[in-house]
């Protein structure tokens, strides 16, 4: 009986076992054969998941002898697999496929699907992002990508830039989730605002050129789409620290509840941010946060709320410094003049403290199996600015000692002091230039299937922005008051800390565009052509320059209209190789500062002329088991563009005086060639690498172009600008890169990376190329200094292990690992050499370790 009884257990057992402890294991890979970290693997019928590590390798337990599991990842299409029994897939490949960004919601109206859609495209995806930033900027991670250069500036924490072909962050269109971020006013990106956005991507797409993105914003040198986490199939979420060089420290968390039966899926992520900054005076503290909040309403309609910021404070190097400077400085590239010590302590002469919030609520309805229609309603507040010196700025080049130490701000102090007790206002105290703005905006976009081989995708992109702009005291440093006189409502008028002076006014703009675009796809060739039409209008209203009761305070609403077309073809001439072709011509409005050129209510340009681009782009693709690389050619004409141009002039030593010349009607032509390719030699090793070849130049020289100072007043009488032939400034026009990942053993990388960027030039002061005699213009500018070629190589290693019963990741990240001294960003000289131009070096070596805990 006890013999039978055993059986009879060691049968239920078995059967139990079998029905329910199943394994189901696998790799899901992309069409190049490349893992796809982050996959969802989901058994139907239930929210039972998980998701795919580094390697794209997964393992689930499962609770029942057999069923079906779905197999999805952001831009392809989703594979259901059966199984019975305990089972190992192997290889589970994904085709890219436009229907499988519904998740993303707004998302899929910008997303380009490799050899679908004809553009050049590179996607980093977050494990990348992971991997690669430790503590680079967030524009740095694509600095393997062709034609993109990316920098630190003048090093501050967020002060990242990028430009992409040649054109920068003006002209770059970066959206987040589909919605535009790109200010309103000048159309720039500034990345401190988006500080904390790494911890929360799923994936970041660069589009180059005429870009995918259907909304009516004409992107001129590409588009940087980036994902954020949407709905996580997977209970669960993450702690995760981060510590590195000179005080860096991070530490944050991210829950998300998974798709519950009710539908709804919640994910929310914090992290907080400090260090002392790699160059002198540049301490930072800031955070992040982000909330997603999601319902499945049923089958036909998805809504989901999310919610993010990255409100952050730092020093700033904004003054650029001679090389021999550095060289006799003790902090030697580290060298910053904009810092100061007073009763002690560290003050940031230049800062930047900003909290810019981004709410959207997005809709996805599938009206039928043809139709879809999606749409995002959006809102985003800005609150924050720039610190500066004011009044008598040559006292702040009183040095604690020699010229390479901080500014003797108690010496400006003891000053003001004395001042006070006499009844007379600060003589030199610190400001901030502020720009507050709210903006809101609603982007709807309808997509329908003609036929098995025809779709149209029609839609609206509404926007309504008012930016604030005003200079505040900040620090009256020791003394009582400033006494102003730049108010015309208010004439000697007494200031405290907190008052506005110098200029204060509002920039109302507007913006509706409608796009449509048909596009065809069959086995072999897809194919499509866009348009579309927009309307910017620009209102300015300045409470200094007139009374109240002036009727040119507020001036009239400007209305500039703007249209685009573009089609391109993508022909797959087998399973391998591909072909595309895209051309396009578009014209966008002048920018805010186009229209009122001397910032002020009556010289106002009603008849500015639109910005005209034209682009044409030839690529070639092939995809191999082992090897896959891109081929792109492309030509970009770009007439009457707008230019605001920011420079800082040491006008005496130590003293450095900021200016800008607001240009207009300026003619560049960029060209070049692109090539990227990934070789997967074994399972163990990937090779990745790029060349980038561009031809940069300004086309004319332009007249009557006028300088201003830090007040917006004019300094001196216009003059003529002597910059045709010159190469455009401010990015590498060759650069190359070549990446190696060896995996050391399972759920351990080796990363290594080198990056190669040559023929850059400095950026021209217009003082230096003005020309009072016109017939000057005839003669050839000479070009501008050349900056040293420069390469550096960073490098990684991540170990995956368990840790009582949870994930955890390792990673020891090193940038510039030699520690090669290579020059950034620089303004050129009058003697266009390396001896008198301005200059900031970038980082030398620089290294983080981090720590992730998954639950």
């Amino acid at each position: 009986m006890k013999k039978t009884t055993r059986i009879l257990l060691l049968l239920l057992f078995i059967t139990a076992s079998t029905m329910y402890g199943q394994t189901l294991s696998g790799t899901v890979v992309d069409e190049t054969n490349q893992p796809l970290p982050g996959a969802d693997v989901v058994l139907m019928g239930t929210t039972k998941g998980t998701s795919t590590d580094f390697n794209g390798n997964f393992s689930l337990d499962v609770d029942t002898q057999s069923g079906t599991v779905t197999v999805s990842f952001i831009g392809y299409n989703t594979k259901t697999l059966t199984f019975s029994g305990s089972t190992d897939f192997g290889k589970i490949a994904l085709v890219p496929s436009t229907e499988a960004l519904d998740e993303i919601v707004i998302t899929q109206t910008s997303y380009a699907i490799d050899r679908k859609t004809p553009v050049a495209v590179s996607t980093i995806r977050a494990s990348e992002i992971e991997n690669k930033l430790g503590t680079q900027e967030f524009p740095e991670i694509l600095k393997s990508t062709p034609g993109v250069y990316a920098t630190k500036s003048g090093g501050g924490f967020g002060d990242g830039r990028l430009n992409l072909r040649g054109f920068n962050s003006e002209n770059v269109a970066v959206m987040i989730n589909g919605v535009p971020v790109n200010d309103m006013e000048n159309g720039r990106v500034y990345w401190s605002n988006w500080a904390g956005l790494a911890d929360v991507t799923s994936a970041m797409q660069v589009q180059r050129g005429l870009g995918a993105s259907k909304v009516a914003v004409p992107s001129i040198g590409g588009t940087v789409n980036i994902l954020s986490k949407t709905t996580d199939v997977e209970k669960g979420g993450n702690f995760f620290t981060a510590v590195g060089n000179d005080g860096y420290q991070k530490y944050g968390a991210t829950v998300s509840t998974g798709l519950l039966d009710s539908g709804f899926a919640v994910t929310v992520s914090a992290s907080k941010t400090k260090g002392n900054g790699y160059v002198d005076g540049t301490e930072f503290e800031g955070y992040n946060y982000f909330v997603n909040v999601s319902k499945e309403i049923n089958e036909n309609h998805k809504l989901s709320i999310t919610s993010f910021g990255a409100p952050q404070r730092h020093g700033q190097r904004q003054d650029r410094s001679t090389i021999e400077r550095y060289r006799n400085s003790e902090s030697g590239i580290k060298f910053n003049p904009n810092w100061g010590i007073k009763n002690g302590e560290v003050v940031h002469v230049e800062d930047n403290f900003y909290h810019k919030s981004q709410t959207s609520l997005n809709h996805y309805w599938t009206i039928n199996d043809k139709s879809s229609l999606s749409t995002a309603l959006y809102a985003s507040w800005g609150t924050g600015g720039g610190g500066g010196t004011a009044g008598d700025t040559g006292l702040f080049s009183v040095r604690l000692g020699d010229s390479d130490q901080p500014i003797d701000l108690d010496n400006i102090v003891e000053i003001n002091r004395a001042r006070g007790a006499e009844g007379f206002g600060s003589q030199a105290y610190l400001r901030a230039s502020r720009n507050d703005h709210s903006w809101f905006g609603a982007l709807s976009t309808f997509k329908t299937d003609l036929s098995d081989n025809l779709a149209l995708i029609a839609g609206i992109d509404l926007r309504t922005y008012t930016g604030k702009h005003f200079r505040e005291i900040t620090d009256l440093l020791g003394g009582t008051h400033v006494e102003d006189n730049s108010n015309d409502n208010n004439p000697n008028a007494v200031l405290k800390v907190g008052d506005k002076f110098s200029y204060y006014n509002d920039g109302e703009v507007g913006w509706q565009g409608v796009f449509a675009q048909l596009e065809y796809d069959n086995d072999n060739l897809s194919a499509f052509v866009s348009t579309s039409l927009s309307n910017t209008s620009y209102k300015r209203i300045d409470y200094f320059q007139y009374l109240t009761n002036d009727p040119l305070r507020e001036t009239d609403k400007y209305n500039f209209g703007g249209f685009g077309i573009k089609g391109g073809v993508n022909y797959r001439l087998d399973g391998q190789n591909n072909v595309f072709a895209n051309i396009g011509y578009f014209e966008k409005a002048a920018g805010f500062d186009a229209v009122f050129v001397n910032f002020n209510n009556e010289d106002i340009n009603e008849d500015a002329e639109n910005q005209k681009i034209f682009s044409a782009e030839l690529g070639y693709g092939f995809r191999g088991e082992k090897f896959s690389a891109n081929l792109n050619l492309y030509h970009t004409k770009w007439n009457d563009r707008t230019y605001t141009d920011n420079f800082s002039i040491e006008t005496s030593p130590d003293v450095f005086t900021e200016y800008f010349a607001n240009l207009t009607g300026v003619n560049a032509l960029h060209q070049g060639i692109e090539l990227d390719f990934i070789y997967k030699p074994s399972d163990k090793l990937t090779l990745t690498g790029m060349a980038s070849l561009g031809n940069w130049e300004w086309t004319d020289n332009l007249e009557n172009v006028q300088v201003y100072d830090e007040n917006q007043v004019a300094i001196g009488d216009p003059y003529s600008l002597h910059i045709k032939g010159l190469k455009v400034a401010d990015a590498a026009q060759t650069t190359a890169a070549l990446g190696l990942d060896y995996e050391l053993m399972e759920r351990t990388h080796f990363t290594v990376d080198y990056n190669y960027f040559g023929n850059i030039y400095a950026d021209f002061d217009p003082n230096s190329r003005g020309v009072s005699d016109i017939a000057e213009l005839a003669n050839e500018a000479e070009q501008a200094w050349e900056m040293p070629d420069y390469g550096t190589f960073d490098a990684s290693i991540r170990y995956g292990f368990n840790l009582a019963g949870f994930d955890a990741t390792l990673t020891g990240r090193m940038n510039n690992v030699f520690n090669t001294e290579y020059i950034s960003d620089a303004l050129d000289g009058s003697n266009h050499s390396a001896s008198d131009a301005l200059v900031w070096y970038g980082y030398g070596r620089t290294f983080n370790i981090s720590a992730k805990i998954k639950f």
